[in-house]
């Protein structure tokens, strides 16, 4: 089908290495830490609600996952170890992650050194 969306064929949570690996049905495998997915959780909280009102969330490097469900056929919900559990993470934002890993690690690395904070 031309213009499908790629689609996950499999969902890992890899609680040792704090990573969930996700197959997509295009072939793309994507190994995204809890860590990563947690500080781009698509949460109002975490997003805000316009332009530039994204929060730096801090002291991440090792929140864990302590529970996911499905979210109707489209998404996934991801309960965090912190309390964090509003994030609702969509086939195609678990792929936009996926895709942009390297960009958005660096820009929150850069964000974390600007404000002074830490990831432990």
């Amino acid at each position: 089908m031309a213009g499908a969306r790629p689609w996950p064929t499999d969902l890992r949570f890899r609680q040792q290495e704090k990573v969930l690996e996700v197959d997509f049905d295009d072939g793309t495998h994507v190994r995204l830490p809890y860590e990563l997915l947690r500080v781009e959780s698509p949460s109002a909280e975490v997003q805000g609600h316009g332009a530039d009102q994204k929060t730096i969330v801090p002291g991440k490097r090792n929140v864990g996952v302590a529970a996911a469900e499905p979210a109707g056929n489209y998404a996934v919900r991801i309960r965090f170890d912190d309390g964090h559990d509003s994030g609702i993470y969509s086939w195609d934002y678990l792929y936009e992650l996926g895709s942009r890993q390297e960009e958005l690690w660096t820009r929150y690395l850069q964000a974390l050194e600007w404000k002074g904070l830490k990831r432990d």
